[in-house]
């Protein structure tokens, strides 16, 4: 197996149908149309309604990818699915998942690494994939994070909306597929963007739940210089792993957080904006779904073609990051 890479096989997304546009915002909490642009460049993201969980989109998303990547579920053998938002504590969302799916095969696990989840994954997936310890993966990135979303908060109820995008992984010829993949993280970070009540360090009980602390915490303006810092480094190290250049790559889709970020790290690797994807506006940050949503859209809209190389990039909560290239 030395001589084989992983290669996406196939890809998928979905979201729910609920629509939280700046003008409800508006309605909501002291912001407007203008700030939100101009600080996160969001205009809408996708919200769950009541009794819809994170499963029931990573199931259709993953649904797609099986499809597209024509094969049976029984032939999955690993399933990860990266997630901050399960659909409870016991047992992993990836088991679930698994049981509806019918890949009864597969080993399935939760990968918690919050934005930079779906990346994690697809390293993961990568290694097993080229020691012959997997066959075929499927990889999910999947959130519902409006539920944990303070909206009495302008400075995260603006950012954060729900979806799923998942991707399937096999073994491909070696000048194809992962060329180089890397993840980091810095605990040191932690309280940059963090959720503090829930687990066991403060327990769930009516006083936290009244008190909001299962809500998302942020210090965007410290995040955001790590962020671009991060992003940067670890998408030139991929690059020189592989030995090409920014130059050579067809399209960059980095983690939908703020679109100041997106440009920022897109200018220090000298990528021009026709070749950078963006859909935060249309969806706003969902974490670990956002990068495998957006190589989904890419693939239907026709913007990667064979043999393109495609530099994604990640940064969140943990802090964690990571850069991946793969040739389509």
């Amino acid at each position: 197996m030395a001589n084989v890479n992983a290669g996406v096989l196939g890809t998928g997304h979905a979201y729910p149908e609920g629509i939280l546009t700046n003008a409800d915002l508006e309605k909501m909490v002291d912001t407007s149309d203008e700030w939100i642009t101009k600080r996160v460049g969001i205009k809408q993201r996708r919200k769950a309604a009541p009794g819809e969980y994170t499963s029931l989109f990573a199931v259709r998303a993953a649904r797609q990818a099986i499809e597209r990547a024509r094969i049976d579920p029984s032939e999955i053998d690993l399933l990860l699915c990266a997630t901050v938002t399960p659909d409870q504590i016991l047992p992993s969302t990836g088991c679930l998942i698994q049981a509806e799916l019918g890949a009864n095969n597969a080993a399935a696990m939760d990968i918690v690494a919050a934005c930079s989840g779906f990346l994690y994954g697809l390293t993961l997936a990568d290694t097993m994939i080229r020691t012959g310890q997997s066959r075929c993966a499927l990889v999910i990135g999947a959130e519902i994070l409006t539920q944990y979303v303070d909206y009495t908060d302008r400075s995260t109820c603006v950012i954060f909306g729900d979806g799923a995008g998942a991707a399937i992984l096999g073994p491909v010829e070696a000048e194809r597929g992962i060329l180089a993949a890397r993840i980091k993280s810095d605990g040191r970070f932690a309280e940059q963007l963090y959720s503090p009540g829930g687990g066991t360090r403060v327990p769930p009980t009516a006083e936290t739940i009244a008190t909001g602390q299962h809500f998302f915490k942020m210090k965007g303006n410290e995040l955001f210089k790590v962020a671009v810092r991060s992003m940067t480094e670890i998408s030139r190290d991929v690059l020189e792993e592989a030995g090409v250049t920014a130059d050579d790559v067809s399209l960059f889709i980095p983690h939908q957080a703020n679109q100041r970020i997106t440009d920022a790290v897109a200018s220090k690797l000298g990528v021009d904006d026709a070749r950078v994807y963006s859909n935060i506006a249309m969806h706003g940050n969902t974490s670990s779904a956002s990068i495998p949503i957006a190589l989904d859209e890419c693939v239907e809209a026709g913007r990667i073609k064979p043999n393109d190389l495609v530099l994604l990039a990640s940064f969140g909560g943990g802090a964690t990051w990571g850069g991946v290239l793969l040739r389509w």
